[in-house]
């Protein structure tokens, strides 16, 4: 791994994944993510430890604590539906719940060294900051943004990132086409969310270091998300195209620092700071009535 990927590795696994589960304002996450730094870092260590049993070993340990996480995923999902009710943000937080456990699955493999599944260990790296901001940061954003955008939009924001992210983890296995299909759809989803997003920075009352974050967290995801796509374009069709070091470098880097980051400190924000906007949201995963999608 790169010293880069590695730097936005630790940010996902020490700061974007508690702070997200701060955010989701359920019980039964605090305990976990109390406990979370103690898997968190040997997980950070191991990134930096040459690749062999010792890295492996300390991985697991990460890998552990997003399986405890993962736990929660049924129990998230029952709150998601109601008889045939389907509630989009709940499914969004079921996404942002099992994706660290998909990034430690690929850490694990690539500390040890071992080609999981037949890809190069450069494309297991990869994977692990892809599913802690496109899997876990950028679903959970999404589903915060439906609870206070209640129409159409705000669904199909929730409801779009996690099938774009489920869409690119099987173009893995497919094919490139499949993969292209998951950029597009995220891309879509992640838009959406930027738009969104956007409106909420503008709207009056709002103090100017929440608009800040907000505006700046909607704008990055114009640049990132073409560079995802023109990726996943140039690999499906053999065009010119961002090599992967130029990728993380660019829309991986830009995409934690000036979109996850951003936004999870702008919510934050929110729900310190604006008491009378935060009393109107309900617990992400909490079913709310009349939303069907």
């Amino acid at each position: 791994m790169s010293a880069l990927v590695n730097a936005i590795v630790m940010l996902g696994m020490l700061v974007i994944v508690p702070a997200g589960l701060r955010l989701t304002e359920q019980r039964e996450l605090e305990r976990i993510r109390r406990l979370w730094p103690l898997f968190a870092a040997p997980g950070a260590l191991s990134l930096w430890l040459p690749r062999g049993a010792t890295a492996a070993v300390l991985a697991c340990i990460y890998a552990a604590g997003t399986v405890a996480l993962a736990l929660h995923a049924p129990h998230a999902s029952r709150r998601a539906t109601r008889g045939r009710r389907l509630d989009p943000a709940g499914i969004a937080l079921l996404t942002a719940l099992v994706a660290p456990a998909v990034a430690a699955t690929a850490l694990v493999a690539e500390r040890r060294g071992h080609e999981l599944f037949g890809f190069d260990l450069g494309i297991l790296a990869l994977t692990v900051p892809h599913f802690h901001f496109a899997g876990f940061a950028a679903a959970l954003v999404a589903g915060l943004v439906c609870r206070v955008s209640d129409g159409p939009a705000g669904r199909f924001a929730a409801l779009s990132v996690p099938t774009g992210t489920a869409l690119v983890l099987l173009g893995y296995f497919i094919g490139d086409w499949a993969e292209l299909a998951g950029a597009v759809v995220l891309t879509a989803g992640m838009w959406t969310v930027g738009l969104l997003t956007w409106h909420m920075g503008h709207e009056e009352g709002r103090d100017r270091t929440t608009r800040l974050l907000l505006l700046v967290s909607a704008a990055v995801l114009v640049a990132t998300m073409l560079l995802a796509l023109s990726w996943a374009l140039g690999e499906a069709t053999g065009l010119p195209h961002p090599s992967l070091t130029w990728m993380a470098a660019t829309h991986g880097l830009v995409n934690a620092l000036g979109f996850a980051l951003c936004s999870l400190l702008a919510w934050r924000r929110i729900r310190t700071h604006e008491p009378a906007r935060a009393a109107a949201l309900t617990p992400i995963g909490t079913p709310t009535e009349g939303r069907t999608a």
